[in-house]
C-alpha cells in the first residue's frame, strides 16, 4: 500500500506563524489620532506625523521609543520598521535644510531612505487618561487622581469666543444684518421673531472671534436701543474627565517619605533618584498629596499644594521654591519618568490597533544621564 502524504501546502501552513493583515499608513495615523487627539497635546508641541514616505506605504511594524537618537534609529532600520513612534518629537525646531551635516537632519535621511515615517505624541499622552502621567501614578500605589491643569473638548458644536444676542424691530433689522454680514469672523448668525413689551421685534444671535466681537460692538453702539438690549456671552468650551497635563494624587493610605522614594524608585527601575527635602520634612514624614509630572514638570506643578512634587526634573531655583513652601521634590531625571509607559503603550496598542501590525519596543533607547 503507497504511503500516503499530505499536501505539501497544509505542511508549510502549519510550520510558519500566522501572517498578520497590513495597515495602509494613513489608516494607521488615524487609529493613532484616535486613541490621542493631537488637539490635546501644548500649543507649542509639534506632534502628530512628522515623515511621511511617498505613498502609497504600508506598516506591517510598528517600533515604539522614547527618544529616536541614531542608536535607534539603526536598530528600527535593523528591526525593518515602517513607522517609528517616538513620543518626544525628533524634529522640533524647523529644518532649514536637510543634509548629512547634523544628527536630526540624518534621522530624516536615514528614515526616508529606508521608507520609515516617523509620528511623535508628546503631550497628546501626557494628557489622556490612559497615558504617560497616569502611568506615572500607579507607582505610588492606590491613589485618587486628577489633572492638574485639566484639558478642554479640542472641538464643540460652538465656534467663536463669544455670542451675541440683540433685538431689533422691523425698522432696523435689514440694515444691521448687512452690515454684520460684512464683518468677517462671524459665525452662527439665526433671527427668531418675538414679542418684547408687546411689540414684533426680531432676536438676533450670532457667534464671533475676539476680534470681531470689537466690531460688533461698535456697530451696535450707534443705536442706543439696540446696544441696550444686547447681551454677550463668553463661550468656553466643556472640561474633559481624567484629562489634561499632570495629576494630583491623594494617596488612599499615607507613606512616609522614605517609602515613597522606594516605591517610585521600583516602578521605574532605579537604583538612584534626587531628593529634596523640603523645610521641615524628614525622611519620615507623611505623604498624603503628590503633585506629579512627567519629564518636565517645573512649569505644571508650580504653585501646586502637595507633600511631594515628582517629576523627571525642575531648575535649580524652582526646587528652592518648592523646598522652602515645605514640599519635598523627588527627581528621576526626564526620560525615566515616561520610558516605562512604552510597555504598558504596546499592549494598549495591541488592543486599539486590533492586532493587525507588529509592535515592538526598542532595546536601544535610554535616558543619556547616568549616575557615574
Amino acid at each position: 500500500m503507497p504511503l500516503l502524504r499530505p499536501p505539501l501546502h497544509r505542511v508549510c501552513a502549519l510550520g510558519r506563524p500566522p501572517v498578520r493583515p497590513l495597515m495602509n499608513l494613513r489608516e494607521l495615523v488615524s487609529a493613532l489620532n484616535d486613541f490621542a487627539s493631537p488637539a490635546l497635546a501644548e500649543s507649542w508641541d509639534n506632534v502628530g506625523l512628522l515623515v511621511e514616505p511617498s505613498p502609497p506605504h504600508t506598516v506591517n511594524t510598528l517600533f515604539l521609543t522614547n527618544d529616536l537618537t541614531e542608536e535607534v534609529m539603526e536598530e528600527a532600520v535593523q528591526k525593518k520598521a515602517d513607522l517609528v513612534l517616538s513620543y518626544h518629537p525628533p524634529i522640533f525646531a524647523p529644518l532649514k535644510r536637510v543634509t548629512w551635516k547634523t544628527w536630526k537632519e540624518r534621522l530624516v535621511v536615514r528614515a526616508l531612505e529606508n521608507r520609515i515615517g516617523i509620528y511623535s505624541p508628546h503631550t497628546a499622552y501626557d494628557a489622556i487618561p490612559h497615558g504617560v502621567n497616569n502611568w506615572l501614578t500607579k507607582g505610588l500605589g492606590t491613589c485618587t487622581s486628577v489633572p492638574l491643569h485639566p484639558s478642554t473638548a479640542p472641538s464643540s458644536p460652538a465656534e467663536g469666543t463669544h455670542r451675541v444676542e440683540f433685538c431689533a424691530d422691523a425698522e432696523h433689522l435689514d440694515a444691521v444684518l448687512s452690515k454684520i454680514q460684512d464683518i468677517p469672523e462671524i459665525s452662527c448668525l439665526t433671527t427668531l421673531p418675538v414679542r418684547v413689551e408687546g411689540e414684533e421685534q426680531t432676536r438676533v444671535s450670532l457667534n464671533c472671534s475676539q476680534k470681531a466681537l470689537l466690531e460688533v460692538v461698535a456697530l451696535l453702539s450707534q443705536n442706543s436701543l439696540l446696544y441696550h438690549k444686547t447681551e454677550i456671552l463668553l463661550l468656553q468650551k466643556p472640561l474633559l474627565p481624567h484629562t489634561g497635563m499632570g495629576r494630583l494624587c491623594t494617596l488612599s493610605e499615607p507613606l512616609s517619605l522614605s517609602d515613597t522614594v522606594e516605591r517610585i524608585k521600583g516602578h521605574l527601575g532605579l537604583p538612584h533618584v534626587r531628593l529634596a527635602l523640603g523645610a521641615g520634612r524628614t525622611l519620615e514624614s507623611p505623604v498624603k498629596k503628590v503633585a506629579l509630572c512627567a519629564g518636565s514638570g517645573s512649569s505644571v506643578l508650580k504653585g501646586t499644594e502637595a507633600d511631594v512634587y515628582l517629576t523627571g526634573e525642575m531648575s535649580h531655583h524652582d526646587v528652592l521654591d518648592a523646598v522652602a513652601n515645605g514640599i519635598s521634590v523627588i527627581l528621576c531625571e526626564h526620560s525615566n519618568t515616561e520610558r516605562g509607559f512604552l510597555s504598558e503603550l504596546r499592549e494598549a496598542l495591541t488592543i486599539h490597533l486590533q492586532n493587525k501590525i507588529n509592535i515592538i519596543v526598542s532595546e536601544k533607547d535610554r535616558d543619556p544621564l547616568q549616575v557615574a
